[in-house]
């Protein structure tokens, strides 16, 4: 590939990077490009507008980059600025460049400080700039702002991490000289997506705000904290400077003077400045796609095999074709399996915020509602002890009982038992309707065709009803399981003799001996409350 096959490759992927952006995706493919991040005020839109040689990016406190920018530079003889969502309007005057932006950008994220990772084409042609895109980033924060979400650190960093976490992207991590490069936003976050510095390019601004008697010599050295494609140093414009609409022209020069007069600086000044760090990016960049550009191509060539044979299969389609109704029934049958499967349990997708539904109702039936109905069971206290004495006594029959018998504690116990067949039965009958409502809500998106809606609805219910016996067969065979035999082994089951250690304790507080029935309530295995405290009255009867 010649030199002027090397100059097209980043207007060429100026041009992919539209397309991707005018039908809103990415088709998965990683673009080379450079993204700028820094701190907030570091001078990220300094370096920009250097390039450029105009004002044209949004000045102000707090966060003004709010939407990512994709700038793409344009060597051309005449000088304007278009955007990818003003399509065939020139911006000649940058002032209304920057007014656009803000407008776009509040269009999106209002006026409330928000951000959004929707990003913003501008490209500019000049005769000052050489091809080259970059994407400029919000700056890192740390602190919440006016009607900002308390989060707003988190959100930036996400949205950065978008983009250079990616091995396509080249970081240019912009930090001033003013503040200590161990605390640097920029180089931070660089260091924990490129830990080798390979894909970090170090830009160091505001040389000429450092304290007298210090410099950034080492830095720019690349001793201190090294990178491997090194640190270039610049001078941008002060606010006194901006507000006083100082030409960028003349700043360039400022800077030069700079360089080539500082003592520390003199011997790299032909590697610092504003002019070198755009030669620099431009060779960058232009290197960096043509290493990627094998990978991408491949890429590509395999993305656009499977659409042309997704395109060839729509070439000979008939929508009366028995195998693609069939294809599409199963597929919009399978489709109802998997919504009737993420109700029940439970999806991150599409979250209802306003009603419990599916798994999440089943869930209080059998935590709050089946509990509710047992403690619901009604109890006759003065009837149930008038059964507690009628069966101790039948027992007994003509001889006078000295200990509770088994048989009655069985009587009592066994009739109380039975009284949980209500509860259960009621609350397999509202999971059995709760499952129902279920497959109606899933049977919605077949809305298109009634029929096939209906047959599912109607097949999947009348399945369910069938389960439904089945199930009630199967608790009523557990409480018959229970009533059939009662295991006074049981580690659950307190057992007599403890009984008699409870009931001799409670004795000696209240000076009180214990009845027979106390005794009998104790060794209870799994009676309601209710049902224990009337069996309490046992030795009143006795």
């Amino acid at each position: 590939m010649g030199n002027r096959g090397m100059e097209d490759l980043i207007p060429l992927i100026n041009k992919l990077q539209d397309a991707f952006s005018s039908i809103g995706q990415s088709c998965n493919l990683d673009l080379p490009q450079i993204a700028v991040v820094g701190g907030q005020s570091a001078g990220k839109s300094s370096v920009l507008e250097n390039f450029v040689g105009r004002d044209f990016l949004p000045r102000g406190s707090g966060i003004v980059t709010r939407r990512p920018l994709i700038l793409q530079l344009v060597n051309s003889k005449a000088e304007y600025a278009e955007f990818l969502h003003c399509k065939g309007r020139k911006f000649v005057d940058f002032d209304e460049v920057r007014l656009e932006i803000e407008a776009e950008t509040d269009r999106l994220t209002g006026s409330n400080k928000g951000i959004s990772p929707i990003p913003i084409n501008l490209r500019v042609y000049s005769p000052n700039v050489l091809n080259l895109t970059l994407i400029d980033l919000p700056g890192m924060t740390k602190v919440a702002v006016g009607d900002q979400p308390q989060d707003i650190e988190h959100q930036i960093r996400d949205m950065l991490l978008q983009f250079i976490t990616k091995e396509s992207c080249l970081i240019l991590a912009v930090t001033p000289a003013n503040t200590d490069l161990a605390n640097s936003d920029a180089l931070k976050i660089a260091k924990e997506v490129d830990p080798q510095g390979l894909r970090t390019i170090g830009v160091i601004t505001k040389l000429d705000l450092m304290d007298e008697g210090t410099d950034a010599r080492d830095i720019l050295e690349n001793k201190l904290l090294p990178l491997r494609r090194g640190y270039i140093g610049v001078v941008n414009r002060s606010q006194k400077d901006i507000d006083g609409k100082k030409d960028i022209r003349a700043a360039l020069a400022a800077e030069r003077k700079f360089f080539l007069s500082h003592p520390a600086y003199r011997h790299i000044a032909e590697r610092m400045g504003t002019p070198h760090l755009q030669k620099t990016l431009n060779q960058q960049l232009t290197n960096h796609i043509r290493d990627t550009l094998p990978g991408l191509r491949s890429k590509l060539q395999s993305q656009m095999l499977s659409l042309e044979k997704e395109v060839e299969e729509y070439k000979n389609f008939r929508p009366d074709d028995p195998a693609r109704k069939t294809k599409a029934l199963l597929q919009m049958v399978q489709q109802f399996g998997v919504d009737f499967e993420k109700c029940i349990e439970g999806s991150g997708d599409q979250v209802d915020t306003s009603n419990l539904s599916g798994g999440a109702k089943i869930n209080r039936i059998f935590h709050e509602r089946f509990p509710f109905e047992l403690v619901k069971m009604e109890f006759d206290e003065k009837e149930l002890r008038k059964e507690i004495s009628y069966a101790i006594k039948n027992i007994h029959g003509v001889r006078t009982g000295l200990f509770t018998p088994d048989l009655a504690f069985e009587a009592i116990v066994k009739k109380q038992i039975i009284k949980l067949k209500e509860p259960c039965l009621k609350c397999i009958d509202l999971v059995i309707q709760e499952l129902i409502n279920t497959v109606r809500q899933c049977t919605n998106k077949l809305g298109s065709y009634p029929r096939l809606r209906e047959e599912t609805e109607r097949i999947v219910t009348t399945y369910v009803r069938e389960r439904d016996s089945k199930t009630k067969d199967q608790v009523l065979l557990l409480i018959d399981i229970e009533l059939s035999y009662i295991n006074t082994n049981h580690e659950d089951f307190i057992g007599f003799a403890n009984a008699q250690q409870r009931t001799a304790a409670n004795a000696t507080k209240k000076r009180v001996m214990p009845n027979q029935g106390e005794i009998l309530v104790s060794t209870l295995p799994h009676a309601p409350p209710l049902v224990t405290s009337s069996l309490g009255g046992w030795g009143s009867q006795l």
